[in-house]
């Protein structure tokens, strides 16, 4: 049987549709689910095994990106999230829905879930930031999202990507935890500054993951380089037929099938 998959949708999230055929594509069965749903409980978080916070500009980015997301997941779903994650289940917030997920507490979660431990903040170049980066998985990482991915090339959209953590000390634990799991790097692979990382990340920090590997955020966008036509120079040079961010999803199903 397919793994069912809850991909969030409503007040400016747009990038569920790619999110949903993403899963699709690697194998469950995504529903588009309205927030109101769930907070009314005619949906429940628990008959799924994936809960997926997609991309866009949730409440127009009031407060902050993913801040009043962030905000009605706790007032109102804060207790179904902690059960959910401590039920071995996976949570995936991309771009906008990683935002949500760090303001929410939920990533990192050094010292647990709801506590604020990090930030993404205004990109360095003070703009949108709509480009296409390298991205190197870290080798010893615990993301379950990202085992046996190599180097790969996705798409990231956004004017608040910058990753800062609390302090020096969230730092520190992030690295020696293995919750680092994707990092901007050059085309060599090697880290390097403004354009190829994007907006400023300390340490080229592009996504991380809580302590146990199960609830994974990420600025850059999967879900918009499944097929080689996505490639932006698939006209141009050889591109294989399936695009690299599947295999994030196609990570995420797996486990969840086992």
């Amino acid at each position: 049987m397919r793994p069912r998959v809850l991909v969030l949708t409503g007040y400016g999230i747009n990038t569920d549709l790619e999110m949903a055929y993403a899963f699709e594509r690697a194998g469950a069965r995504a529903e588009r689910v309205h927030l109101n749903d769930l907070i009314s409980g005619s949906v429940k978080l628990h008959d799924y095994e994936i809960f997926v916070l997609p991309g866009g500009f949730s409440f127009a980015d009031d407060l902050g990106a993913g801040k009043v997301l962030a905000e009605r997941l706790r007032a109102h779903l804060m207790d179904e999230l902690c059960a959910f994650i401590e039920d071995g289940k996976l949570v995936l917030g991309v771009c906008n829905g990683f935002q949500a997920l760090v303001k929410l507490g939920l990533l990192p979660a050094l010292a647990g879930y709801g506590l604020q431990e990090a930030t993404l903040t205004f990109n360095d170049s003070g703009r949108f930031e709509d480009r296409w980066v390298y991205l190197e998985p870290e080798r010893d990482s615990v993301c379950v999202f990202t085992r046996g991915l190599g180097r790969i090339y996705l798409p990231v959209r956004h004017a608040e990507g910058k990753f800062v953590p609390k302090d020096e000390g969230v730092l520190k634990r992030l690295n020696a935890q293995g919750q680092v799991a994707l990092r901007y790097v050059d085309p060599q692979g090697r880290r390097a500054g403004y354009p190829w990382n994007p907006n400023g990340s300390v340490q080229n920090i592009a996504g991380i993951c809580d302590p146990t590997g199960r609830v994974f955020g990420l600025m850059p966008h999967p879900e918009a380089y499944v097929h080689k036509y996505h490639h932006p120079r698939w006209t141009r040079e050889p591109v294989p037929e399936e695009g690299q961010g599947l295999q994030i999803f196609r990570n995420a199903v797996r486990y969840v099938s086992v």
